[in-house]
């Protein structure tokens, strides 16, 4: 259990802070960037689900919880000393990409296959759902480029990279099982 009784801490004054085991980094660093847009996918999600209810609220709420395991992921470098650790630090695993996979499954099998790319919005849970994908996308893509630099571990970037195409296929939901959708049409303003 998390326990904290003062918000600021003034360590991070200076522009570093702690990562998950202690070290100070600065916090531009590769890492902190990774898992601080991880925190921003968990923000895009709770203004999502203000337009959610029922099954798509439950998955989303399930999500966030996940995002906040990723960000313990993301925080906590050296996996080889994971062992060495006081406590076991939390990692995401194949059973959580797992559970994606079944779900985008599931929603896709009442979509029609698109024919055309499609555009950010529709309905607000649509639009917002967009948004969602796009900050999950920019969130792989720094955990890739971590994973360049760092040791990652390689189920949080599956994760992230599922966890865009679940919102994609969530927001096509969203627009009246993809009816809704607002298509691309190439070079309507010319």
């Amino acid at each position: 259990m998390v326990v904290l009784n003062k918000i600021y801490t003034k360590t991070g004054d200076a522009g570093e802070t702690a990562l998950g085991n202690g070290t100070r980094v600065a916090k531009h660093s590769a890492r902190v960037n990774a898992y601080g847009t991880v925190d921003e996918v968990n923000s895009t999600v709770g203004l999502a689900r203000l337009h959610a209810s029922g099954e798509v609220d439950e998955a989303l709420a399930r999500i966030q919880n996940d995002l906040f395991d990723l960000g313990a992921d993301l925080c906590r470098p050296d996996m080889a000393k994971d062992t060495e650790a006081e406590y076991a630090p939390l990692r995401i695993n194949d059973t959580q990409v797992a559970r994606l996979e079944t779900e985008i499954d599931v929603m896709n099998e009442n979509l029609e296959p698109l024919r055309s790319f499609i555009l950010p919005g529709g309905s607000a849970l649509a639009a917002h759902l967009h948004l969602c994908r796009t900050v999950s996308r920019r969130s792989e893509r720094l955990a890739v480029e971590l994973a360049g630099e760092e040791s990652v571990n390689p189920a949080a970037v599956k994760y992230l990279n599922r966890l865009s195409d679940w919102f994609f296929v969530a927001s096509r939901m969203a627009n009246d099982g993809g009816k809704s959708d607002v298509l691309w049409v190439p070079g309507a303003n010319r």
